[in-house]
């Protein structure tokens, strides 16, 4: 095992294999609720999971907590199953539900009444709300607590059959109203819900809590180490007092960790959800999102995630990464992977006058180290188009693109020298008179001149008509908050150009392409002549040195 990975949770891990704690080897869970598509802060939870248990040889479940079916549906499910798959993990034939385990959760439930352990409640949400206390005063007991044990028997069991209200009655444990850890102040476990499961159709009208149900389900599963963040942290007592209280031949250890926290970015299923039905983005896979399916339509690979998720590491204490070191893995995945073309997102038109013929064919190799990628023909002619910002009329002095006068090498091409310039009645450039230097030709030049640098082009007859999406952050600010979602949100975070691209690029079965000094594309698999920017090629953000922590804000 590397030293980088060597992190509590591997630590406790081998310290678990090593006493012969765990006969059955390595098992862990990874429990999404089906109530929303899967974000990065998932990603981060399904590679230690699936990781951890690879590493030592174990295995994992995929199991989706269905236990409220108000906010849940097969849509999800499905999503929650292919970004799995596509980060490249198998769950094999382990794919559970909690509402697998409805039955069983049912019984052990009445084996707590049948204990003296759980009461019929019937308070209001609001008045059970009202009564349970705060962080420095305990909470008040249930007139209905003490019920007899008879009575909560025949009243849960009518529950069951649905002959009561939503809200009429709950299902709660019987801990300690006055301990410290509101978590055990006479949690509730069941509650009446008249609502079609997206399994189990109507066969239910209650449903267990998450609390009561992951724990058992961790249990039935014969989990070795459950893994979640650290907002659970609070809730292992209860974790462990239900484990304890029912009869189970299997007592999971809880371990929390740190949550994911990315800048510019939210990573609350609620806000995602928001933002959805709301109409600020274009649906959960809007390029935008931090969920997986926007990152795949953006372009983002399976294997820079898992760099990513590699990279922030496991801790215990929470922390803010910077989006500077995902856009950093995505780069560095695609550097060597992409090919290499090119394209023009706001073109000026360049007319060479001393260029005979229709034009020419050239040739180019997709990327100029990764041979192995091969290589395609590039159309050359007397119109091409280049991008505007490449052409300054009067530039500073250190400009290195084209000017009047001025001369650059055209990528693969020839070197053109800009001879004259064409306005429109306003006086607006638009185009350029220029003439190239037949023995200039790349690979082959004999001219012995040393123009200023080298632009990109694509010739104008040839060239493919493309809509192009530039994507960006989606807030304007590292911390976007609920409260001021409104002034946070970018609208910038989407603009629309329509620009041209080689014909190569067009015609290949390759999706993801770096358009040479624009960036990272990919074509869009929802929107024909699409091309999403993945990321640009600025990197603001260099790795730390070995062994050092990956860049965090906070904590």
């Amino acid at each position: 095992m590397s030293s980088e990975l060597n992190d509590f949770i591997r630590q406790r891990i081998a310290k678990d294999l090593a006493a012969g704690a765990l006969p059955d080897g390595v098992v862990t869970r990874f429990p999404p609720e089906p109530n929303g598509y899967l974000h990065i802060g998932h990603a981060k939870s399904i590679h230690l999971n699936f990781g951890v248990a690879d590493e030592f040889g174990g295995v994992t479940y995929l199991r989706f907590d269905d236990t409220n079916p108000l906010k849940e549906s097969d849509e999800y499910v499905q999503a929650i199953m292919r970004d799995v798959k596509w980060l490249g993990y198998d769950w094999g034939d382990r794919l559970t539900h909690a509402s697998d385990y409805f039955e069983q959760l049912y019984q052990f439930a009445l084996d707590l009444i049948r204990d003296g352990k759980a009461y019929v409640c019937s308070l209001s949400n609001e008045e059970i709300r009202a009564t349970r206390g705060t962080l420095t005063e305990p909470g008040v007991e249930s007139p209905y607590r003490n019920r007899a044990i008879e009575e909560n028997l025949d009243l849960f069991r009518r529950m069951r059959a649905g002959e009561f209200a939503d809200g009429e009655h709950v299902l709660r444990l019987k801990i300690d109203m006055a301990s410290p850890n509101i978590n055990l102040r006479d949690p509730v476990i069941y509650r009446i819900r008249h609502a079609s499961h997206q399994r189990t159709g109507d066969a239910w009208p209650i449903y267990p809590m998450y609390d009561y149900t992951h724990c058992i389900c961790d249990a039935l599963e014969g989990i070795t180490h459950s893994l979640c963040t650290l907002e659970f942290e609070d809730h292992r007592p209860l974790y462990d007092w239900v484990l304890d209280n029912i009869k189970v031949n299997c007592h999971p250890p809880q371990i929390e960790f740190s949550r994911l926290g990315l800048e510019y970015t939210v990573m609350s299923k609620r806000i995602l959800l928001q933002l959805v039905e709301e109409g600020w983005v274009e649906g959960w896979d809007d390029p935008r999102m931090p969920t997986i399916a926007g990152l795949r339509r953006r372009g983002v690979t399976p294997g820079a995630i898992r760099d990513f998720c590699r990279r922030i590491g496991v801790t215990k204490q929470d922390n803010t990464i910077e989006m500077s070191l995902l856009e950093f893995c995505i780069r560095q995945d695609l550097e060597g992977a992409a090919p290499r073309g090119m394209a023009v997102l706001d073109p000026l038109e360049v007319t060479i006058t001393n260029y005979s013929g229709p034009g020419e064919m050239l040739h180019a190799p997709w990327h100029p180290q990764q041979h192995a990628l091969g290589s395609r023909e590039l159309p050359f002619g007397p119109k091409l188009h280049i991008e505007r910002e490449d052409f300054m009329e009067d530039p500073p002095a250190d400009f290195k693109r084209l000017r009047p006068g001025g001369m650059v090498r055209l990528r693969y091409a020839y070197i053109i020298r800009c001879d004259d310039v064409v306005r429109d009645a306003a006086g607006a450039v638009t185009g350029l008179v220029c003439s190239y230097v037949p023995e200039s030709k790349s690979g082959s030049d004999t001219s012995g001149l040393k123009p200023a640098g080298v632009i990109h082009w694509v010739e104008a007859g040839s060239a493919v008509p493309v809509r192009v999406r530039l994507y960006d952050r989606l807030f304007k600010v590292p911390a976007p908050s609920a409260a001021t979602l409104a002034a946070d949100f970018d609208p910038a975070s989407l603009a629309e150009r329509r620009g041209w691209v080689e014909p190569a690029i067009a015609a290949s079965d390759e999706t993801r392409f770096q358009f040479e000094r624009l960036g990272y594309f990919c074509k869009d698999n929802v929107l024909p002549g699409v091309f999403n920017r993945t990321v640009t090629l600025r990197d603001s953000w260099k790795p730390p040195p070995a062994g050092a922590a990956a860049p965090r804000k906070g904590g």
